[in-house]
């Protein structure tokens, strides 16, 4: 007989295809373990697997509210949002390889 197994978040996490394919991160990688820490409350540590985790976001919130719930939100602000963000994820990115290749 055997033991019924408890299924956590992170079993459910897609693997990184660009790491598998040519071994580095892309610069997403540490998105989904940042937004289950999140919702563990871990905020620091989401922070520092990934920086853009909290413009990611409130970005995404803009998003389903001009979208979804249908509240205009001008798209000047989504695109300044979206900016910031991309900003953000580049250059954690950018830092990240700098650590890694010297």
């Amino acid at each position: 007989m055997s033991t019924p197994t408890t299924k956590k978040t992170e079993d459910y996490m897609l693997p990184c295809l660009n790491k598998k394919m040519f071994g580095f991160d892309c610069p997403g990688c540490g998105l989904q373990r940042s937004t289950v820490m999140v919702t563990k409350g871990e905020f620091k540590a989401a922070f520092h697997m990934f920086p853009a985790i909290y413009t990611t976001i409130l970005f995404v919130i803009a998003v389903v509210f001009h979208f979804v719930l249908k509240k205009k939100i001008t798209s000047r602000i989504l695109i300044i949002l979206a900016i910031i963000n991309v900003v953000i994820i580049l250059t954690a990115y950018i830092i990240k390889m700098n650590k890694l290749l010297s």
